[in-house]
C-alpha cells in the first residue's frame, strides 16, 4: 500500500491589517497587505485612482498591483485619499492629495524603518505617486496608465532618477496611449515601458496580465532573490 508524502502544510496568506494614519485632512483610511513568498525589505504604498469617477483603494487595478507586489515579496499599504471612504477631508484637486502621501509616507518610514520605499499609482494615483516620488525619496515607481494629456501636469518638476517602471493599455478610452509613448520617449532618462495590447483603461479581462508584467517588471528591482 502506498503512503501520501508527508508533505508540508501551505500557511494561509496573513490576513490585511486595517488601520487609520493621521492625515493633514484628518484620519486616513488604510490596508496593509503582508508579504508572501520571500519576505523582502520592501514597503510599496499604491496610490489609487481619481476620487470624483469613483476611485478607491479598493478599485480593482489597485488591489491586483498590490497582490502583484505582495506574491513578489513586498509588503504593500494602500489607502483612501481624503474624503473617500473612511478618510476625512474632501478632493483637493491632486494637491491635498500629494499631502495625504506624504503623511502615509511618514508613517510608514517610522513603522518600517529597516525597509526601502516603493511607489505605485493607477492613473491619478499615478500622477500624485510620481510628484511624490523625489521628495520622498522612493527607491522605486511603478506607474499604470498615467494621466498625460489630462488636468494633471506632467511637467515643470523632478523626475526620479530611479527604477521606474509605466504600463499602459493601447486600448485605453481614458487616457491617450500614445500621448503616454510619446512622453515616455521624450524624457531625459526614459522609463521602461510595458505597452499591454487590447486593454482598456480598467484592465478589463487583462488584470491577469497586470499581475504577470508587474512582476516581471519589478523582479529585478528585488533586494533578495525572490522565490523560484
Amino acid at each position: 500500500m502506498m503512503h501520501a508524502m508527508n508533505n508540508p502544510p501551505v500557511q494561509p496568506a496573513a490576513a490585511p491589517e486595517h488601520l487609520t494614519i493621521a492625515g493633514p485632512a484628518g484620519k486616513i483610511e488604510a490596508v496593509i497587505d503582508p508579504p508572501e513568498g520571500t519576505p523582502q525589505p520592501v514597503l510599496a504604498i499604491v496610490c489609487h485612482p481619481l476620487p470624483t469617477e469613483g476611485g478607491t483603494m479598493h478599485n480593482k487595478v489597485v488591489t491586483m498591483t498590490a497582490r502583484a507586489l505582495r506574491e513578489s515579496g513586498v509588503t504593500v499599504l494602500r489607502f483612501n485619499f481624503r474624503g473617500v471612504g473612511a478618510s476625512d477631508g474632501r478632493f483637493d484637486d491632486g494637491r491635498g492629495e500629494l499631502e495625504d502621501l506624504h503623511a502615509v509616507a511618514a508613517w510608514a518610514r517610522a513603522q518600517y524603518p529597516d525597509k526601502v520605499l516603493w511607489l505605485a499609482g493607477f492613473s491619478f494615483g499615478a500622477w500624485v505617486s510620481l510628484r511624490g516620488a523625489v521628495a520622498l525619496g522612493a527607491s522605486a515607481l511603478i506607474s499604470i496608465a498615467p494621466p498625460v494629456g489630462r488636468s494633471w501636469c506632467f511637467d515643470g518638476f523632478t523626475l526620479p532618477a530611479i527604477p521606474w517602471l509605466v504600463v499602459q493599455g493601447d486600448a485605453d478610452e481614458i487616457v491617450d496611449a500614445a500621448a503616454v509613448k510619446r512622453w515616455v520617449a521624450g524624457l531625459p532618462q526614459p522609463p521602461q515601458l510595458v505597452e499591454m495590447p487590447d486593454t482598456s483603461h480598467f484592465f478589463h479581462r487583462k488584470l491577469m496580465d497586470l499581475r504577470g508584467a508587474l512582476k516581471h517588471g519589478v523582479r529585478g528591482w528585488l533586494p533578495r532573490p525572490p522565490d523560484a
